[in-house]
């Protein structure tokens, strides 16, 4: 008789080997996702559930009012003039501050001495508080005793209007942005860039290709799943921004006629100003959030469209590194 208990043993254990592979990636993942549900998705439908309801900071849940909060937000002036802020500071503090990111980490990706020195110092501004920043650039842009205009006036240019005027403010707060987040980024990029294999390098050397051509025909490209992920992060950030035109004068409102008032700061002005409206506090909230959605569907379509060729240099210089390697390679088997 055949004693089958190994087997049925063995098989248990099969059994168990299999469960615990399909089962453990969901354990080790679920604990970030129940910290997003507590800390990130319920505060989101929260918030849809107040922006329905007539809900005061003080006195509370009202009546339930659907879209009303909606509408008025979007039919206020404050909100049209919030949103034109918003998209206008964005653009003028992302656009060149990943420009700018990526020279720097291209220059701090050369042979440089105390590369460490120059990697760190690109960061020291990240580390300075926000409020520290928005008081030192406040006084920068002063309109009357600012150093800015100071110097400007050396040069015979009039004083600007930095905290008077809609463009001018928008610039300096979008130079504030700019001195913070420009060296956090250039160090993604140096990440990615050290990642770059650089036999394409130097093939494209030996092929008599310049700096500038490298650049542009091998590390712009092969970046491309970088910039993606910095746009998007830019995006997100620079939509939501807050601490820099808030602290930019003393009133913290945004400007006399709120020329510098942005989306977040409506919101706070709504809700924790001097009409306490949270309904309306939190619709605001949920179309910011849905104008974020909805351009980082935009970007998540861009990246579907050249994720094949993200990541890749261009075929010049693929030709490149072939013909640079076939001598090597034959010459190895001799």
């Amino acid at each position: 008789m055949v004693n089958r208990t190994p087997r049925a043993s063995m098989s248990m254990r099969d059994r168990m080997g299999k469960l615990d592979v399909k089962v453990s990636p969901y354990l080790y993942i679920a604990p970030f996702f129940l910290l997003f549900l507590i800390t990130g998705l319920f505060p989101i439908l929260y918030t849809g559930y107040v922006s329905m309801h007539d809900w005061d900071l003080i006195g509370g849940q009202g009546e339930w009012v659907g879209l009303q909060n909606y509408q008025a937000v979007i039919d206020a002036q404050g909100f049209s003039k919030a949103l034109r802020n918003t998209f206008s500071i964005f653009l003028l503090s992302s656009v060149p501050q990943v420009i700018m990111a990526i020279f720097l980490a291209y220059m701090l990706d050369a042979n440089l001495r105390a590369k460490t020195f120059w990697r760190m110092g690109v960061l020291v501004p990240y580390v300075v508080a926000p409020v520290a920043v928005g008081l030192i650039f406040a006084k920068l842009f002063a309109e009357g005793s600012g150093l800015i205009n100071a110097g400007l006036g050396i040069f015979g240019v009039d004083p600007i209007g930095w905290q008077s005027s809609i463009f001018p403010s928008h610039l300096a707060i979008a130079t504030m942005v700019n001195f913070r987040w420009t060296g956090y980024n250039t160090l993604i990029f140096l990440a990615a860039m050290q990642a770059i294999p650089r036999d394409i390098y130097e093939a494209a050397i030996v092929d008599g290709v310049n700096r500038v051509q490298r650049f542009f025909r091998i590390t712009v490209p092969m970046l491309r799943p970088t910039i993606i992920f910095v746009v998007i992060t830019s995006t997100i950030g620079g939509l939501q921004i807050f601490d820099e035109p808030r602290m930019f004068d003393t009133s913290g409102l945004g400007g006399a006629n709120r020329q510098w008032m942005t989306m977040t700061m409506y919101i706070y002005e709504l809700g924790w100003g001097p009409r306490k409206d949270f309904g309306q506090a939190s619709a605001v909230a949920w179309l910011l959030f849905l104008i974020i959605l909805v351009i980082g569907m935009v970007n998540f379509a861009i990246t579907r469209r050249i994720a094949s060729t993200g990541g890749a240099p261009n075929r010049r210089t693929r030709r490149l590194f072939k013909s640079q390697a076939r001598p090597v390679s034959e010459g190895a088997n001799r």
